[in-house]
């Protein structure tokens, strides 16, 4: 049976390490979150998992699931779908919320769509989307919470595809909205590049026939270098709320604030608590791409060790200016059973340092490791009963 196995490596030598306590911020926000992707540093947390209304910031999950299915070739950009004449009743007009401004019967590509999504947050796009792929709504609905349990969101359920309130069957963590930022941007580079940074788009015509353009609400867009996502949300009950990244010199920040009382307070506190992310903290590097940290065991292989490498140039995170005392050790599930792809991520180096919060960096196999052959796995069964 495998266990959880903790190899304490050489402290990681830092010259002249010193003691550094965690930069202290102040925010308004009831619910704050900010990670470091890079290290994977918690950097802040204020109640990020506390169940909330997501608001609009559900659609992230709508995107993703359009998104995934694209890579896997399920879906296209330039696929067509019809905008229902009952959906168009539905979502139009002041009462619908934030709209596109499609029209009943309107042919519209799924770019087109997810454009009006990202951009807009069109209410009515998600569900001319949802519909298109899933026929209705709420079998779209239940692919959405498939795909959040598979991808982590254990404290995530999803009741629409627009995060419409439906009275608390809708809840999301600031923790898991950052999750889901991350897995975005990791999987789908591409798509994350080409629909979330945009920063207005006209659709849709007015009574008089002048086209509609309408800006981008992302608060860091403009404001923030390095910003090109993700996603705010607005009801009565949610408050103001915004899942935001950006990336500078190679650092890439996902932040979660909710529960904000206006549209002015959103931008000043969002900005601010980016900024602070960037300022505040600098990335020092600890392992350089490729080198080998340590080997793990393997069960039932070609070999009986494999060695774990970083798979690229591994930093922390610390206070700015500041070069404190840690130590590492590499964790895995062990021994680890063959067979094992090269590059394959099987364990993790997990950093500690006195008042600064845990970090957890991949490490990947370095070699292929087949499965080993008949008298092998004999050979293997039986040390392992009499061991």
């Amino acid at each position: 049976m495998n266990k959880l196995i903790a190899a304490p490596i050489l402290a990681l030598a830092l010259a002249c390490p010193s003691i550094a306590a965690a930069p202290q911020f102040q925010t308004t926000a009831p619910i704050a979150y900010l990670e470091d992707l890079s290290s994977g540093a918690v950097l802040f947390s204020r109640d990020a998992d506390r169940r909330m209304p997501p608001a609009s910031m559900a659609k992230m999950m709508t995107v993703y699931v359009a998104f995934d299915m694209v890579k896997r070739g399920e879906l296209k950009l330039d696929q067509m779908m019809t905008v229902r004449p009952e959906t168009w009743q539905k979502w139009h007009g002041p009462a619908a919320g934030s709209t596109m401004f499609l029209s009943a019967n309107e042919q519209v590509s799924v770019a087109n769509l997810l454009y009006g999504i990202v951009t807009l947050s069109g209410n009515d796009a998600c569900v001319v989307l949802a519909e298109g792929i899933s026929g209705s709504e709420q079998a779209f609905v239940e692919r959405m919470n498939r795909k959040a349990q598979e991808i982590g969101l254990s404290n995530s359920h999803f009741g629409t595809s627009n995060g419409w309130p439906d009275n608390g069957v809708t809840y999301v963590t600031a923790r898991d909205l950052a999750h889901l930022a991350d897995k975005t941007i990791t999987n789908f580079p591409q798509l994350y590049k080409q629909f979330y940074s945009r920063r207005d788009f006209t659709w849709g015509k007015t009574m008089g026939g002048n086209e509609i353009t309408q800006a981008n609400r992302d608060p860091l867009l403009g404001r923030v270098a390095g910003a090109d996502g993700l996603k705010t949300g607005h009801t009565e009950e949610a408050g103001y709320g915004f899942t935001g990244s950006a990336e500078q010199n190679g650092r890439r920040l996902v932040m979660v604030m909710a529960g904000l009382s206006s549209f002015n307070q959103r931008i000043e506190e969002s900005v601010r608590f980016m900024d602070w992310g960037f300022r505040a903290w600098q990335a020092k590097p600890v392992v350089a791409a490729g080198k080998q940290v340590e080997t793990a065991n393997v069960q039932m292989g070609s070999a009986s060790k494999v060695g774990l490498v970083a798979p690229r140039q591994l930093t922390v995170t610390v206070p700015a200016g500041a070069v404190p005392a840690m130590s590492a050790k590499v964790v895995y599930d062990g021994p680890i059973k063959a067979p094992i792809a090269k590059g394959q991520h099987i364990a993790d180096l997990v950093i500690t340092s006195p008042d600064l919060p845990e970090q957890r960096l991949p490490l990947v196999a370095a070699d292929n490791v087949s499965e080993a052959g008949f008298f092998g796995r004999a050979w293997a069964g039986l040390t392992s009963f009499f061991g």
